[in-house]
C-alpha cells in the first residue's frame, strides 16, 4: 500500500508542478493565475489536454510547439518532475504525520519561487508573504522542539540575510530577504543557518559556472533563488545528518 500511495503522491507531484510552473511565470508579471488558460508563449494557441500532461506531452512532442515548432522552455517538465519527487519523498519520508503539510508547503513553495526567479530575476511578494503567514501559524500546531524555535528561526534568517544586504549594499535582493525568514519559520535555526551556508556555497559554484560559460563579466547578476531551495530542502530533509556527518570530519 505504501507503494501506491508513493505513486499517488508523485502524480499529485507533477500535476501541482505544472500549476506552480504557471504561478512562478505569471505572478511576477502580475498576470492572472486562471486567465488566459494555458498557451504557447510563441504562437499564442491554446493547449489542449493532450498538450497539458505533465512531462509526458513535452517528451511525446519533442520539446516543441505542436503549431509552431518552437522549442517549449525545459523548466516546465523539469520542475513538474522536480515536484513529484519531492512530493513522494516527503510522504516517504513523513508518511501521514502534520508534518507532512509543513513539508509539501515548503517544496510548493521553493518550486514557485525557483520558476520565477528563473524566469525574472524576481522572488515576488504576492508568493512568499501568504507563506510566511502559512507557515507561522502552522507551526503553533505543529511546533518545532522546542516550540519557539520556529520563531527564532525567522528572525535569525531574516536579520541576517538583511545585514548581508546592508553590508553589501543592495548585494542581497529582497526577496531573498523575505524567503530566509519564511524559511526560518519552516525549519527553526539551525537549518536556516545551514541552509545560508549551503546556498552561499551552491551559490558560488552556479555562478561561476554561469560566468564562465556566458564570459561575461564577475557583476553579472545570477539568480540566488535556486540554490536557496536546494540548500533549504537539503536542510530541511537531511539537516541533522548534515551537521553530523561535517562534526565527524573535524573528530
Amino acid at each position: 500500500m505504501t507503494v501506491v500511495y508513493l505513486v499517488l503522491f508523485f502524480v499529485y507531484g507533477l500535476v501541482f508542478g505544472s500549476f506552480f510552473n504557471v504561478v512562478g511565470l505569471r505572478v511576477p508579471k502580475k498576470e492572472s493565475i486562471m486567465t488566459p488558460p494555458s498557451h504557447c508563449s510563441s504562437c499564442g494557441r491554446r493547449l489542449q489536454v493532450l498538450d497539458l500532461i505533465p512531462v509526458l506531452s513535452y517528451i511525446f512532442l519533442g520539446g516543441k510547439c505542436r503549431t509552431c515548432g518552437n522549442r517549449i522552455s525545459l523548466i516546465y517538465p523539469l520542475m513538474e518532475f522536480v515536484t513529484g519527487v519531492l512530493f513522494a519523498y516527503s510522504f516517504f519520508r513523513f508518511g501521514w504525520s502534520p508534518e507532512l503539510i509543513v513539508a509539501l508547503l515548503l517544496v510548493s513553495l521553493l518550486v514557485m519561487i525557483t520558476v520565477s526567479d528563473i524566469a525574472y530575476m524576481i522572488i515576488p511578494d504576492k508568493v512568499v508573504l501568504p507563506f510566511a503567514v502559512l507557515f507561522l501559524v502552522l507551526r503553533f500546531f505543529i511546533p518545532l522542539e522546542p516550540w519557539w524555535d520556529s520563531l527564532l528561526g525567522g528572525v535569525v534568517g531574516f536579520g541576517v540575510l538583511y545585514l548581508i544586504a546592508v553590508l553589501s549594499k543592495g548585494g542581497m535582493g529582497g526577496g531573498d530577504i523575505k524567503l530566509f525568514l519564511v524559511i526560518g519559520f519552516a525549519v527553526g535555526t539551525v537549518d536556516t543557518l545551514l541552509t545560508l551556508f549551503l546556498a552561499s556555497f551552491i551559490g558560488s559554484i552556479v555562478g561561476i559556472v554561469i560566468l564562465k560559460k556566458t564570459g561575461k563579466g564577475r557583476k553579472t547578476p545570477v539568480p540566488f533563488g535556486p540554490s536557496i531551495a536546494i540548500a533549504a530542502l537539503i536542510a530541511y530533509f537531511w539537516g541533522s545528518s548534515f551537521v553530523d556527518w561535517y562534526g565527524n570530519l573535524f573528530q
